[in-house]
C-alpha cells in the first residue's frame, strides 16, 4: 500500500532506530485540499450522510500517478488515479480490496512459542471470556440433521439475530480502536523524548486506530446504543486503555502479540457473522444497503449491501492480525516498520499469519528496490 514514508536503504538491524525517509509531504498537503468547488461548511456531517467535499486526505486508490507509485504498483494492486471529487472524514491510508482479496481470508491461530506469547494468549482468552458475557455472544453447535426453524435456532441460543450481532460488533470496535492509539502515542512521546525518528511505526499504528474507529462509525448507523450500553463502553475503554498503556511501556512486543491474537478472534467473529448471513439467518440484513460512510470509506459500489461491509471489515481485521503479529517479531527499539511504505495484498495476509524477522527485512529491501527504480525513472534525463 502506497505510503508517504519511504524507508532508507538499510537493513532492519543496521543502526539504532533506523528510520524511513519522509517524502511526498508536499503532495500530501496539496492533494488533501483538491476537489474544492466551494468553501465547505464547518458543521460536521451526521454519520450516514455523504461527507463534505474535500475533507479527506489522500487514499491509496486516489494517489496521483507518478513514477515512484508505478514502481510500487508492480508488487501490489495499488491504483493510481486521481478522482474529480474527494469525500470522507478520514485522513490516513487504508486498504481497498478486490473481490479476490475479500475471499482470501482464512481463520487462523498462531501457537504461543515464548513466555511472552503465552502471556498474550492468556490475556486474550480472559478478555474473550468476559467480552462474550457482556455482549451476550452465543455460538452453540447446531445438532446434525437439525430441522429447527430460524426462530427455534435463535431461541435455543444456536444463532444470534441482527440486534445481537450489532451489540457484539459495536462493543468490539469501541475497544479495538484503543491499542493502535496507545502504541502511537507512546512511540510519539518516545521519539520526542529521545529526539530520534520513529522508524515508521507511528503512522501504521494510527492507521489501525482510525480504521477501527471507522468500523464503529459504520455500524453506529444501524443502531443507536442505549445509555447503559454507552456506559459499559466507557467503563471498558477506561479500564482497557490504562492497562494497555502500562503494558505497552513494559513490553511492546507482548502488546503487539496480544493485539494479533485479539484480531484472530475478530476475524473468527466476522467470519461466523458472514456465514450466518449467507445461510439466510440474518434476513433483516439481506437487502439492507451499505451505509453511505462505508461506501465512501471502502470505495464500495453504489448498490453495495451489508454483506459487502462485513467482508471489508473482516479483511481489515485480517490486516491488523498480520501487521501486529509481524511487529511482535521485531525489536521495537531498533527495527524499521516493514509496512511504513507498503503492505502485502490480502492474498498474502489472508493466508499467512505474520512475517518473521528475516522475512520483514527482505520485504523492506524489496520496497527500497522498488523506490529506487521509481526514482531512477522519475529522474530527468540528461
Amino acid at each position: 500500500m502506497l505510503r508517504t514514508t519511504i524507508a532508507r536503504s538499510i537493513p532492519l538491524h543496521s543502526r539504532p532506530l533506523a528510520t524511513p525517509l519522509l517524502v511526498a509531504a508536499s503532495h500530501h498537503r496539496t492533494f488533501m485540499w483538491s476537489g474544492f468547488n466551494a468553501k465547505p461548511a464547518l458543521t460536521s456531517k451526521a454519520t450516514n450522510e455523504k461527507a463534505s467535499v474535500g475533507v479527506e486526505g489522500p487514499h491509496k486508490k486516489d494517489s496521483p500517478a507518478s513514477q515512484v507509485s508505478e514502481a510500487l504498483t508492480k508488487e501490489g494492486n495499488v491504483t493510481a488515479a486521481a478522482p474529480a471529487v474527494v469525500n470522507g472524514d478520514w485522513v490516513l491510508f487504508h486498504p481497498v480490496y478486490t473481490p479476490q482479496e475479500l475471499q482470501a481470508v482464512e481463520v487462523m491461530h498462531r501457537d504461543a512459542k515464548t513466555f511472552s506469547d503465552k502471556v498474550a494468549v492468556t490475556f486474550v482468552k480472559a478478555l474473550r471470556y468476559w467480552f462474550d458475557i457482556i455482549s451476550n455472544y452465543k455460538h452453540k453447535t447446531i445438532p446434525p440433521n437439525s430441522n429447527m426453524s430460524l426462530q427455534e435456532l435463535r431461541k435455543g441460543g444456536y444463532v444470534m439475530d441482527e440486534g445481537q450481532w450489532l451489540k457484539r460488533v459495536l462493543f468490539l470496535e469501541s475497544v479495538a480502536g484503543v491499542p493502535g492509539m496507545v502504541g502511537a502515542t507512546l512511540r510519539h512521546l518516545r521519539s520526542l523524548r529521545l529526539m530520534r525518528r520513529d522508524a515508521g511505526w507511528i503512522h501504521t499504528l494510527l492507521e489501525e486506530a482510525e480504521n477501527e474507529r471507522m468500523h464503529l462509525m459504520t455500524f453506529m448507523t444501524l443502531r443507536k446504543p442505549s445509555i447503559f450500553f454507552r456506559g459499559m463502553v466507557l467503563g471498558a475503554q477506561g479500564i482497557f486503555y490504562n492497562l494497555f498503556f502500562i503494558s505497552y511501556i513494559l513490553s511492546p512486543r507482548t502488546c503487539h502479540r496480544f493485539v494479533g491474537h485479539l484480531e484472530e478472534e475478530a476475524v473468527l467473529t466476522y467470519t461466523r457473522c458472514i456465514e450466518e448471513y449467507e445461510k439466510g439467518r440474518l434476513p433483516a440484513w439481506e437487502n439492507l444497503d451499505a451505509p453511505e460512510i462505508a461506501k465512501d470509506y471502502w470505495r464500495l459500489k453504489p448498490d453495495a449491501k451489508m454483506i459487502d461491509v462485513l467482508y471489508a471489515v473482516r479483511s481489515d481485521e485480517t490486516t491488523h492480525r498480520f501487521v501486529n503479529h509481524s511487529l511482535a517479531n521485531l525489536d521495537p527499539k531498533t527495527d524499521v516498520n516493514p509496512f511504513a511504505l507498503r503492505e502485502p495484498d490480502m492474498v498474502i495476509k489472508g493466508g499467512k499469519l505474520e512475517f518473521e524477522r528475516d522475512e520483514a527485512e527482505k520485504y523492506v529491501q524489496e520496497s527500497q528496490r522498488l523506490v529506487s527504480e521509481g526514482r531512477d525513472k522519475a529522474a530527468p534525463q540528461a
